[in-house]
């Protein structure tokens, strides 16, 4: 990602999520050497259009992932799990051991998406966001 890309990417998140990340913070991704953010693009009449993105941290032996998140009109379509096998991918390629992520209790679709992928609940964060105290669900992933 590149800080052009930031408007889409701003989209895509406001539209994903109730408590969106600001400017800043995706910015501040950017700039960290641990930090990746992977974008998904898709070919439209209108050129490349970002679609989907990741953001993570490559820690040690450990991937974190912090945000995931798909253009609304192209939820449910296996973009999200396109971009989560390429963080998984990244990992392995960087012999990481692990993959972790917290994810709203409430979330039904991530996560049955990160159960598929491998991943396993091992603990719970209760009123882990700020916006509504909502639990989170922590998951991790043998790589």
């Amino acid at each position: 990602m590149s800080l052009a890309d930031l408007p889409a990417v701003m989209e895509i998140e406001n539209q994903a999520f109730s408590n969106p990340w600001s400017v800043d913070m995706v910015k501040k991704e950017l700039s960290q050497d641990w930090s990746t953010v992977l974008l998904a693009e898709l070919w439209t009449p209108r050129g490349w259009l970002i679609r989907a993105f990741a953001i993570f941290w490559l820690v040690h032996d450990e991937i974190h992932v912090l945000n995931v998140a798909t253009h609304q009109e192209l939820r449910r379509q296996g973009i999200g799990r396109q971009v989560m096998d390429a963080v998984i991918a990244f990992g392995r390629d960087h012999k990481c051991r692990i993959a972790t992520l917290e994810v709203r209790r409430g979330n039904g679709a991530a996560l049955g998406l990160y159960q598929s992928l491998g991943f396993r609940t091992v603990g719970l964060r209760p009123n882990y966001y700020q916006d509504d105290r909502e639990d989170a669900v922590v998951m991790i992933m043998d790589l």
